[in-house]
């Protein structure tokens, strides 16, 4: 997905983005991805970590990429990561990235199963393992213990 920060964009003052604006954005981006692994609807559940990496200023390109890491029963792992593009010099500044946690959810909001995440490149397998080990510690703070 591919973004340009205008003003109404930016806290006005230093011309930086708000950080609200790129949280929705960074919602959206992955929500698409969710919903197509899930070939249907999902709900946000949570973000569990939102790191801003660098400040975005108006008139930057913004371009958010995003990844399905991990899937359980119903509810998945979606990593995105956001990078500005400068166009003249070719060149990309990574300066944000989130983990969400989505849920497949049926025509009545239930949620509903989803299916497994077909693991290609060694690199796939890397990401599943990190999002594997992310919900593990999220299930322990959340004080149920690793429970599926």
């Amino acid at each position: 997905m591919t973004q340009i920060v205008m003003p109404m964009h930016t806290n006005g003052v230093a011309g930086v983005m708000f950080g609200g604006v790129m949280m929705q954005w960074i919602d959206v981006c992955a929500g698409v991805a969710a919903m197509r692994h899930a070939a249907g609807a999902v709900l946000t559940a949570s973000i569990d970590r939102l790191d801003f990496l660098s400040p975005v200023r108006v008139g930057e390109i913004v371009v958010l990429q995003a990844q399905v890491n991990y899937v359980s029963r119903t509810s998945m792992e979606v990593g995105c990561r956001v990078e500005t593009e400068d166009m003249q010099k070719r060149t990309r500044r990574y300066v944000t990235k989130a983990y969400l946690t989505f849920v497949a959810i049926d025509s009545t909001g239930r949620p509903r199963p989803l299916v497994p995440l077909h693991l290609v490149t060694e690199d796939d397998q890397r990401r599943q393992a990190e999002a594997e080990a992310r919900r593990k510690a999220r299930l322990v703070a959340a004080g149920r213990g690793g429970a599926a």
